[in-house]
């Protein structure tokens, strides 16, 4: 039940204090909530990894080679195009998920702040904020630079399936593979700031988690 809570949790992206405060009140605490977005945001991005890495191979192969039935080769670049496409707008969808949850948790937590008549524990639970904003942010950054890097892919992907579509002839199936080398550093450094991302994503899932 817990878990078809945070699936939809996730899957109806609230951002109101009301759906909070209903989340609360099922057991579901905005750290909860945060964690599992951020999972899920991990996922998404291996997902797209993974999309962007077969786009490659399949875009190389078809613009490498000659000959062929041209109309069966633009199907196939945008078959890719539109997957990728996809790919990125969830990754964006779940980044935007995170800083939601992650905005109404720091406010919350500062609040309550307030409510500490120790300050030997209201010292301890500021520093326990400050700790994880911090972590947080350099998370959130590193999910953002990931998904800036798919702008350049996305588009390059577009320009080429737009020109094949009109230019249906050998001559345009060269002129695709021009921009191949661009096409692979931009990749190359997209997988790996993914990867950053993604290694990241599970060290702060592990924190947040051990510090409940």
């Amino acid at each position: 039940m817990r878990t078809l809570l945070l699936g939809l949790a996730v899957a109806l992206g609230g951002c109101s204090s009301a759906y909070y405060g209903a989340m609360e009140k099922m057991g579901i605490a905005k750290r909860e909530i945060l964690a599992d977005r951020v999972d899920k945001t991990r996922e998404a991005q291996q997902k797209a990894k993974e999309q962007f890495a077969d786009a490659l191979q399949r875009f190389l192969a078809i613009t490498k080679v000659d000959g062929g039935d041209l109309q069966r080769k633009y199907d196939d670049l945008n078959r890719e195009f539109q997957r990728s496409e996809v790919r990125a707008n969830e990754v964006r969808e779940r980044i935007a998920a995170v800083e939601d949850v992650a905005a109404a948790l720091f406010r919350e937590w500062k609040q309550e702040l307030a409510q500490y008549s120790s300050a030997a524990m209201r010292s301890d639970s500021q520093r326990q904020l400050d700790l994880t904003r911090r972590q947080y942010e350099a998370l959130i950054g590193l999910m953002k630079r990931a998904a800036e890097r798919m702008d350049p892919v996305i588009a390059t992907f577009r320009d080429q399936v737009l020109y094949l579509k009109h230019n249906l002839n050998a001559r345009a199936l060269a002129q695709l593979a021009a921009t191949n080398r661009t096409l692979e550093a931009d990749i190359s450094k997209l997988i790996a700031d993914m990867e950053t991302s993604i290694r990241e994503a599970e060290n702060f899932i592990k924190d947040l988690r051990s510090a409940q």
